[in-house]
């Protein structure tokens, strides 16, 4: 674990001040070659504009987030999160991403059937596989943590995640993130798991805060939180997993205030001393 880690920079780290090309400049001026924009930064830039930075920068695109949203009330709300889903598949592309993260939905409308949107969900990567496929594209389902289940993602743990990849075959795997799987005591026995299933597309990193004020936006820096980050980190490169330490922090009222550089500054000494 040395300091010369490969490190990815989720765009959502810097979001507040940076937009696509600006976290780019501020990543090569670091020394950081491999980044993880969101759709939306992708969409305010333009994908021709995006993909031609990305190339002429010789840039890692770790992961384009996000697809995922599939259950709905209605077969049209479903379908639309289809073809929404295969728009992202072309996003990945273009640029050439090691994998498109899902974060897959909740409960649709009023409903209290998880099992049905856990289905729902299912079916809709199902749905989209053939064209992921067709784009050379892998799928990494991230589980979130159990406090999303009901609107942001129904699906809550790695093992849950690999059931869903075992029905579905080799393209669709996950994205390990320490924020939402820390928790889980089968978390040693799911990382092999996934190892044994070369399932470990992303490795997502930042710190659980406590206390934490707000389950969204108040993401800590790693090294100021509980999470047994080097733990993790060794769990994961134990089953196979070489790709970069990808940090995403979500921070309204900290890291989201601070200057780019600042931040990368510190995610480049923190990742060198506490991950």
């Amino acid at each position: 674990m040395s300091a010369d880690t490969v490190i990815s920079l989720n765009l959502a780290t810097t979001r507040e001040v940076w937009g696509f090309a600006e976290a780019v400049d501020g990543c090569l001026k670091a020394g950081i070659t491999a980044i993880s924009p969101w759709r939306d930064q992708i969409a305010a830039i333009g994908l021709d504009e995006a993909a031609r930075i990305v190339k002429e920068n010789k840039l890692q695109v770790t992961g384009v987030c996000r697809g995922g949203m599939f259950p709905a009330e209605t077969a049209e709300g479903r379908q639309k999160a289809i073809d929404d889903n295969h728009r992202a598949i072309d996003e990945a592309a273009a640029l050439n991403a090691d994998c498109l993260v899902l974060v897959v939905g909740g409960l649709p409308g009023s409903s209290k059937d998880i099992a049905g949107a856990r289905q729902m969900v299912t079916e809709g990567i199902a749905a989209m596989l053939p064209h992921a496929k067709a784009s050379g594209v892998k799928i990494a389902i991230e589980p979130l943590h159990p406090m999303y289940a009901a609107d942001r993602a129904c699906v809550n743990t790695i093992d849950q995640a690999l059931d869903i990849c075992e029905t579905l075959g080799e393209t669709v795997g996950v994205a390990i993130d320490v924020y939402h799987v820390w928790w889980d005591p089968y978390l040693a026995r799911a990382i092999a798991r996934a190892g044994r299933m070369k399932r470990i597309f992303a490795h997502h990193i930042c710190d659980w805060l406590v206390p934490t004020t707000d389950m969204l936006l108040d993401r800590g820096m790693m090294g100021d939180g509980v999470i047994d980050l080097k733990g993790i980190r060794a769990m994961i490169e134990a089953a196979g997993f070489d790709g970069p330490q990808e940090v995403e922090i979500f921070s309204k009222d900290n890291w989201w205030k601070r200057p780019g550089d600042e931040v990368l500054a510190v995610i480049k000494e923190r990742v060198a001393t506490v991950c």
